[in-house]
């Protein structure tokens, strides 16, 4: 685009770097060395570093969508990205920065968010960073977690093949009904009062920690696994066919809800399809495994539903043969407006 004779660039909006541009410059990355078994790539949740004789999975994600209970989102949501590569979490790393006017009860109460979440996933703070900076108008949180695949096998994005069946694990959204319920509540007035508390509780119950039943699908096999977040299940799809370099055909019908999310999402003119998803995990499975996988899992206690099938070509297709686009951003950045 061309201003006044000089070539200006076009402003990107709040969220993840477009995938096209993200793509665009991964590719432009020289090799990686021998050690990097799996490296930056589009969809996959965590990189995977041979350490001789081990693997050792290392996944990081900053939370900026929300001040309210930012260091459980970091810890779980990491975790998460570690869990769907079918290790556990073990170690974990955060950078806190914190804008002017922070107070130390502030601080303390990260802090405690922080070592809640480690608790639950049984995973050990074992380094990083905190400063109050100018940098940052709101608390932002950036953690890195790490584990170590056992046997040196792990389950990526980019397993999936023509043939298996998708499998969702868990409900959506309910990361974004925890944020919007706790940043927009008071746009939420005509919705019934336990409904909103329903998805302002959503951290708690169900709960976006997906560790056990990420662990548990890939003991039963799952060829490929993904954790959606920013972009909702749209994305999350997109992510895994992209990845994958396949087409999924998805029955939109089929896919599992959490109706407070969703009834959030109605309320704000927001898409729950777009909106923040961690807490739900998008599986693949052998045709002839996926039906006793969802068994199985249901009686563990899990939310599980067939979504749809792989098939050769690329991109996510619907029901009706219509093709699935690419969120132009998540819900939740929109509708906040950040």
């Amino acid at each position: 685009m061309r201003h006044g004779g000089v070539v200006t660039s076009p402003q990107i909006p709040t969220g993840k770097v477009p995938s096209a541009l993200l793509g665009r410059l991964l590719q432009s990355l020289p090799s990686a060395p021998a050690d990097v078994l799996l490296g930056p790539s589009l969809g996959e949740d965590a990189c995977a570093i041979d350490v001789g004789g081990e693997v050792l999975l290392v996944a990081a994600d900053p939370i900026t969508l929300t001040s309210a209970q930012i260091g459980r989102f970091a810890v779980t949501v990491n975790a998460n990205d570690i869990a769907v590569m079918g290790a556990r979490p073990r170690w974990f790393l955060a950078t806190l920065l914190l804008p002017p006017g922070t107070t130390e009860a502030d601080v303390e109460a990260v802090f405690a968010g922080v070592r809640d979440a480690l608790a639950e996933t049984g995973a050990a703070l074992v380094g990083g960073h905190s400063e109050i900076t100018n940098a940052v108008r709101a608390p932002v949180v950036a953690g890195t977690m790490l584990g170590v695949a056992p046997q040196g096998r792990y389950v990526t994005t980019a397993g999936a093949r023509p043939g298996d069946v998708v499998v969702q694990i868990g409900r959506a959204p309910i990361e974004g009904a925890a944020v919007l319920a706790a940043e927009a509540r008071d746009r939420l007035g005509a919705l019934d009062e336990k409904v909103v508390d329903a998805a302002a509780n959503a951290l708690y119950e169900p709960g976006i920690n997906v560790v056990e039943a990420a662990l548990f699908a890939a003991d039963l096999g799952a060829t490929a696994m993904h954790d959606p977040t920013e972009g909702g299940v749209a994305s999350g799809l997109l992510e895994l066919a992209s990845a994958s370099n396949v087409a999924l055909r998805i029955d939109r019908r089929a896919l599992a809800w959490f109706e407070p999310g969703r009834a959030v999402c109605e309320a704000l003119a927001a898409d729950p399809w777009a909106t923040l998803a961690s807490g739900c995990v998008l599986a693949t499975f052998h045709a002839a495994a996926a039906a006793g996988a969802v068994a199985a899992l249901t009686e563990r206690g899990f939310d599980a539903a067939l979504l749809g099938r792989v098939d050769q070509g690329h991109g996510v297709i619907d029901e009706t043969g219509g093709a699935l686009q690419w969120p132009a951003r998540d819900e939740v950045a929109r509708v906040l407006g950040s």
